[in-house]
């Protein structure tokens, strides 16, 4: 698993998850569908039969060993590189960052400043409350009840990278009261905030008025979250 930088360290990561997770086949396809990757693709790579892959992941093969989770490692990575390297880019900036890859999801800075209804358009989002700005230098989508749970103030802070001057993205969301409290601890608050997996008749009816207090545009998205990572990597 050679390289430096990003590529590196996500190697490291996902082989060191598979060895020492108590399911390392279910590890290995939790990594293998996060990189949209078939069985049959990776297998092709690896220059395996597929079902060698599927054993693995359904435990009907011993656990692989180091050196086979080497390969798999490689193979996903380099399959990935040459469809352009997307996933790597993405789990790169978040391990970067320091988070780890099940809270924050994808953190990204934009070469110039977008419109913020652009993004709304292209992730199908409805705003539900009007901001204070309407452009915006980058995002970052964040899984609601891990940041929640795991993150302290602090750390909720850098969810900002480079500039505050961003739209977070909040998912696993229900109704969206959780997360407009936590806001509110966040000096100065972003200024954007999409919660998706929700439309606007589910929302926490305070969400909206926190979010005009604090000045921040709050919108909504049902849009499939697969969908909704490879339509933000689009606004690159």
């Amino acid at each position: 698993m050679g390289g430096r930088g990003p590529k590196r360290e996500l190697a490291e990561k996902i082989a060191g998850e598979i060895t020492l997770s108590d399911d390392p086949g279910a590890t290995l396809r939790k990594w293998r569908t996060d990189f949209d990757t078939s069985q049959t693709d990776l297998a092709a790579e690896l220059d395996v039969s597929s079902s060698v892959i599927s054993d693995y992941e359904s435990g009907r093969r011993e656990s692989p060993g180091i050196g086979v989770v080497g390969r798999l490692v490689d193979g996903l990575l380099a399959i990935d590189e040459r469809r352009g390297g997307n996933r790597i880019r993405q789990y790169g900036r978040v391990l970067s960052a320091g988070f780890d890859s099940d809270v924050v999801l994808d953190l990204r800075e934009y070469p110039s400043s977008i419109r913020l209804s652009e993004v709304y358009d292209n992730v199908g989002a409805t705003e539900v409350v009007d901001g204070n700005t309407d452009r915006i230098n980058g995002h970052t989508v964040i899984d609601s009840i891990e940041a929640i749970t795991r993150l302290s103030s602090e750390e909720f802070f850098r969810l900002y990278g480079q500039s505050t001057n961003r739209v977070l993205v909040f998912t696993s969301v229900t109704r969206g009261e959780a997360t407009a409290v936590a806001l509110r601890v966040l000096n100065p608050t972003p200024n954007a905030v999409i919660l998706h997996g929700i439309d606007e008749a589910d929302l926490w009816p305070h969400a909206a008025d926190l979010a005009r207090i604090d000045g921040y545009s709050l919108a909504v998205t049902s849009t499939p979250l697969e969908e909704l990572l490879d339509e933000l990597a689009s606004l690159e």
